[in-house]
């Protein structure tokens, strides 16, 4: 099914989002590896192609904490390449320290929502293109049950699971938003708690004095392997192809936090994202370039 497919994955170089690739590379599909480090990239791609027998994996540079870095590998994207028919964004993190992007944003909200919203309505156009594109959002079931704005504003910081709770709840409040916004245009938008998957990335998101007990545990956590599962489903199944706007756990459409169904508040945080990406009219633009609306 997914022969000659043009995919996308972010945060591909470990973990979940390698393990995505790996499954749509075994698919035969074209994939590109969205990767912060080149030379941990580089290394995904040997190894997704050698284990996969696809020579059709490539690796794109991009720092999703940064918008320049976000646009630029959009820019670098759409000069290859005509159409994409999936997109997963997968690149995340809990931060046990409070940072900030070099845009001035805390990085757990820079890195998990505002840059899988960038990317989004900066690889808009492409999607249409496809007829049938594919947005898989990585969202947690343990998203905030309400939303902070004094958090999104900056006028306030919470501690590091808070901070990924908020960061979910504003991914999926998104993918409502934009699976609402983009009825009938041939691109389904689904969100997915992946489960909670061990990697080194999620150890090293936990005080130290902590990490021992995780690391005892993590056979009781979702392993990569088994956590990409749902994202593939989404991404590569004919069951998935049409449903647009779910939140999915184990492959099955399941229930949200009631806040994330608030279209007001959708609407909202939409408005307010475009503002701080800078990405106003960027939906408008990429639906009036497509031109024909799909059933």
């Amino acid at each position: 099914m997914m022969n000659g497919k043009i995919c996308m994955v972010t945060g591909a170089n470990k973990g979940l989002g390698k393990e995505i690739a790996l499954g749509l590379a075994r698919q035969h599909a074209t994939v590109i590896l969205v990767c912060r480090n080149p030379k941990l990239g580089q290394e995904a791609v040997q190894e997704i192609q050698q284990q996969s027998g696809n020579s059709s994996v490539k690796l794109l540079v991009a720092d999703l904490a940064s918008q320049q870095s976000i646009r630029q590998l959009a820019e670098l994207f759409n000069k290859e390449y005509e159409r994409l028919d999936v997109l997963v964004n997968n690149a995340g993190g809990i931060y046990a320290e409070r940072q900030k992007s070099e845009d001035g944003i805390e990085l757990t909200l820079a890195v998990n929502y505002y840059g899988t919203f960038m990317l989004n309505l900066l690889l808009l156009k492409p999607l249409l293109a496809s007829g049938a594109g594919r947005i898989v959002n990585t969202s947690s079931m343990v998203m905030s049950k309400q939303m902070n704005w004094p958090v999104f504003h900056g006028e306030a910081l919470l501690g590091g699971m808070q901070m990924y709770g908020q960061s979910k709840l504003a991914v999926t409040l998104h993918t409502y938003a934009m699976a609402r916004k983009l009825q009938g245009m041939g691109v389904a938008v689904n969100a997915v708690h992946p489960g909670f998957v061990y990697t080194d990335n999620s150890l090293h998101s936990f005080p130290s004095f902590i990490q021992p007990i995780v690391r005892m545990l993590s056979g009781l956590i979702t392993k990569p392997e088994a956590g990409a599962q749902t994202a593939l489903y989404l991404a590569a199944s004919s069951e998935a192809a049409g449903v647009s706007g779910k939140y999915w756990i184990n492959k099955k459409i399941t229930s949200s936090v009631p806040v994330s169904h608030d279209e007001a508040l959708q609407d909202s945080l939409w408005q307010y994202s475009e503002e701080v990406t800078g990405t106003q009219g960027m939906l408008e633009a990429a639906l009036a370039h497509n031109h024909s609306p799909k059933v």
